[in-house]
């Protein structure tokens, strides 16, 4: 491997790993401020327990999420300085608002939650976690500004004096038309994660209760208390997956208009057709140029393409010759791709469709799962621990393999038609040090694996908490506050 490939190898790694917690995060903080807002408007104790026990799953979600965040800002100076070089004045606006705004609203409120239950007003400390929710999808509008604009540039104007893209049109930047489809579809699979993980933890708990051989009143209570979580977090992902599939639909019309090589990668269509048909399963030759098997829905691809059945999508082989005349063939070209402007096609036909069969397959096991629990009904079988358990699975899967399938469908290009991946890495970075880089991250993430997945593991076994109403707001001084005296965690 070169020294270009072990630094894709690291940053995929590092960014498919970030994003495990990123849309669980951002989806659990609007499912806790929900369970919360409920708690105050019915006061059914069942939603406080709730809003405590998956709020504390969210914190360690966020902790681990904002610790991985961090190292993707040191990979842009070390591995992609070039690329940085090139992009620093368009993406210094929106990532600085990012840090600014967003981060700082994330983090100020949900501090407030924390440490406010007894010192806030009740309504109050719910909305410091709407808050921080809406901090939240700030964080993600930014930082998908500046990944839409690698997708699809535009307001900007290149320096050739510089050798750098200097921004002209912020706004333009901002309500990219790839962005405008980007953010709801990554926020409704964030949502649709979130959901799905209330139903596992909660079908797993409810089983365990279910599981008890004294069946007493309290065993019932809790039994209720899971059964309740188990049809909210269905609905929320059942909800957010029919956002999902309508606004993905939208995403692949406007990604067929911007980058057609990826919706001709995501099918592995070499040559154009009109109309064109969606393969389930391919099996072709070795070098995967041409099939010998498939299993095909006729015109899908069109639809999915341009919207009509009977639309013309254009092959692989068609765009390597037109980009080839673009962007130029040989060495010399100012955005030679030795690959001929080409992405890995395996990569981007499976991540397409796992993307779309796991995240189909997780919302149908959450279907299910509602369906069981209707009318007070209490699931039973042996299959019913693998339905808890895969349903917040498959929906990750689902979201990693969608991000895997945005990043890989660009290729080569680290900026559509203005730089290549070959051109966006650092010049004065050795393999050796590439590899020591890489090799440290991998360990230190194996590391916050195990811690994430111990913590979690171990306050989900301890359940959620038994109801006590929380003490009366007051922001008064006591006699029993000192200077000294710590703010008190109040779970």
């Amino acid at each position: 491997m070169d020294l270009t490939d072990v630094a894709r190898l690291q940053f995929a790694a590092t960014t498919v790993y970030h994003f495990l917690f990123v849309p669980l995060t951002i989806g659990l903080t609007g499912v806790v401020a929900a369970f919360e807002t409920s708690w105050l408007r019915t006061k059914n104790p069942e939603y406080l327990r709730l809003t405590k026990f998956f709020g504390k799953l969210m914190l360690i979600n966020f902790a681990i999420g904002v610790v991985t965040g961090i190292v993707q800002e040191f990979q842009f100076g070390m591995n992609w300085s070039s690329y940085s070089r090139f992009v620093g004045d368009i993406f210094g606006a929106p990532l600085a608002i990012e840090g600014l705004l967003a981060f700082f609203l994330e983090s100020t409120f949900l501090g407030l939650w924390i440490f406010g239950w007894d010192r806030l007003p009740r309504g109050l400390h719910a909305t410091t976690m709407w808050l921080t929710h809406i901090g939240t999808l700030f964080s993600a509008y930014f930082i998908l500004a500046a990944n839409s604009w690698m997708q699809h540039p535009v307001g900007y104007a290149y320096n050739p004096d510089t050798g750098r893209a200097e921004l002209h049109d912020f706004g333009a930047v901002m309500f990219n038309k790839v962005q405008l489809v980007t953010f709801p579809h990554v926020i409704l699979a964030a949502y649709m994660t979130a959901g799905a993980f209330v139903v596992g933890v909660s079908g797993w708990l409810y089983l365990r209760e279910a599981r008890r051989p004294e069946q007493t009143d309290a065993v019932a209570v809790e039994r209720s208390l899971y059964r309740r979580g188990i049809r909210i977090g269905a609905v929320v992902t059942l909800i957010a997956s029919l956002g999902v599939a309508i606004s993905g639909d939208v995403q692949g019309k406007i990604m067929t208009e911007v980058q057609p090589m990826k919706m001709a990668a995501a099918e592995a269509l070499y040559d154009t057709e009109q109309p064109a048909s969606f393969s389930i399963l391919t099996i072709g030759t070795p070098d995967g140029q041409s099939e010998k098997f498939a299993i095909k829905i006729p015109k899908l691809l069109s639809f999915l393409a341009t919207g009509e059945f009977d639309g013309r999508v254009q092959g692989i082989n068609e765009l390597r010759a037109q980009y080839e005349q673009q962007y130029g063939q040989d060495p010399g070209a100012a955005y030679y791709a030795a690959d001929g402007y080409v992405p890995n096609i395996p990569l981007t036909y499976w991540s397409f469709r796992y993307m779309i069969g796991v995240g189909m397959l997780g919302a149908l096991l959450a279907a299910g799962l509602l369906w069981l629990t209707r009318k007070n009904k209490a699931p039973t079988g042996r299959w019913w621990p693998a339905l808890a358990v895969a349903t917040p699975v498959l929906v990750t899967l689902g979201s990693s393999f969608g991000w895997i399938f945005t990043e890989a469908g660009r290729q080569p290009w680290a900026v559509f038609g203005l730089m290549s991946v070959d051109q966006a890495v650092s010049a004065s970075v050795t393999g050796y040090e590439v590899w020591t880089s890489l090799i440290v991250f991998t360990v230190l993430y194996a590391v916050l694996a195990v811690i994430e997945l111990r913590l979690l593991a171990t306050f989900v076994r301890m359940g959620a908490p038994a109801f006590s109403e929380p003490p009366t707001p007051s922001l008064r001084r006591t006699d029993d506050d000192t200077d000294d005296a710590p703010m008190a965690f109040a779970y």
